[in-house]
């Protein structure tokens, strides 16, 4: 979610300063693309660019294409083909073999729920959201709708009027939100219309259990990511906020205060680095009921499997889940040596756990990079 996190403070700071803006969105990719469908990049009417829609080789046609959709202020579909061999042709090398469909659409900050304001409701609170964009490639000259419906569990907002799908988007946002899974979906009629059906989820929330010199770095990293990260220690000299700057939250707190100061949700995890017994004992036996995707333990194994015996004697029982989620010693397998390397190799098992991947090399998947992870909903018939 920095992505998102930058282009509103971009568009902010654009406002501010009277500059228009164009939104520029992937939302379709078929076969290899660098960015996924969903990825974004604000452009100002200067060629300020926030974000990004490749690995930098679209950018430049972006920007032209931008500029013209402010100047006529009216949403493009921008459709690059690098299935041929020769992609130089495009004049921007791609060399990805796909087809990326990009929807650019000018912003209006005068108009109520502008893709920004949208953007900016998803932040404010820690629940899933589900965006809905609309564009035809059937007629990609004609009128593409652009950014306009939201969804939360307590909050719908639609720009769509009152045309007869309306309803069928409503119901096929909620099915998303639902399933947890973002999905293409094509409304066929006199005109053909494709749904970017995208779910949005918070950024992940990573709790750091000490405030040791090993933990700074592990808070720069994550930053970098634009992962929200809490500092907690009972040491008032080492929970400082000025030796974590980037960090959200920095709690000077005992393990028995911890978590009255804390909100958990499915995103959040958790790396015991204390460097103190009692202090990593206690957290564990209350952080292991929350059901966390992942709990971090640094130190040796004998450490971890000493404070799972000793919780075991004092009658608590963890469940198998609850043990799969542990991991002790925390991190990859990647050599660390350093506060730094070791940082990466945590992350990186964060990383790897909640998108369900092994972390091994890339080169030993005989599968895409990427793959396919949105649902498909059935072809809706409706008269548009």
């Amino acid at each position: 979610m920095k992505e998102l996190e930058d282009i509103v403070k971009a568009f902010d700071t654009a406002e501010q300063a009277g500059k228009q803006t164009a939104l520029a969105t992937v939302v379709q990719v078929e076969g290899s693309s660098y960015r996924r469908a969903g990825a974004r990049m604000l452009v100002t009417e200067d060629g300020e660019l926030t974000g990004a829609i490749s690995g930098g080789c679209l950018e430049g046609d972006a920007l032209r294409k931008a500029r013209l959709v402010m100047a006529q202020q009216q949403p493009m579909l921008v459709t690059y083909d690098t299935t041929d061999d020769d992609d130089a042709k495009l004049g921007v090398g791609l060399g990805c073999n796909g087809i990326i469909h990009i929807l650019i659409e000018p912003i209006f900050a005068s108009q109520p729920n502008h893709p920004i304001q949208l953007f900016k409701k998803f932040l404010g609170k820690r629940q899933n959201a589900v965006v809905i964009t609309l564009f035809s490639l059937a007629n990609r000259k004609g009128t593409q709708l652009g950014t306009c419906l939201f969804l939360t569990n307590d909050e719908y907002l639609s720009k769509c009027g009152n045309t007869p799908i309306e309803a069928q988007l409503r119901s096929d946002a909620q099915a998303v939100l639902q399933t947890g899974r973002s999905t293409t979906k094509t409304y066929l009629a006199d005109s053909e219309i494709t749904g970017f059906v995208e779910l949005l989820k918070p950024a992940v929330s990573l709790l750091v259990f000490g405030a040791g010199n090993d933990a700074i770095p592990l808070v720069q990293m994550a930053s970098v990511l634009g992962w929200h990260t809490t500092v907690i220690d009972g040491r008032a000299n080492y929970a400082v906020s000025s030796r974590f700057p980037q960090a959200r939250q920095v709690l000077v707190a005992k393990p028995d205060q911890a978590l009255s100061l804390l909100t958990t949700d499915s995103l959040t995890v958790a790396v015991l680095m204390t460097h103190n017994y009692n202090y990593d004992l206690a957290m564990l036996r209350q952080l292991m009921p929350l059901q966390l995707p992942y709990v971090g333990s640094l130190g040796p194994k004998k450490k971890l499997m000493r404070m799972l015996d000793e919780l075991l004697d004092n009658g608590v029982n963890m469940t198998s889940s609850e043990l799969q989620a542990l991991y002790g010693p925390t991190g990859l397998d990647i050599g660390a040596e350093t506060s730094e390397e070791i940082a990466l190799s945590i992350l990186s098992e964060i990383q790897a756990v909640l998108q369900q991947r092994e972390g091994k090399s890339l080169r030993d998947k005989h599968t895409v990079i990427h793959s396919n992870d949105m649902e498909s909903l059935p072809v809706n018939h409706e008269n548009l």
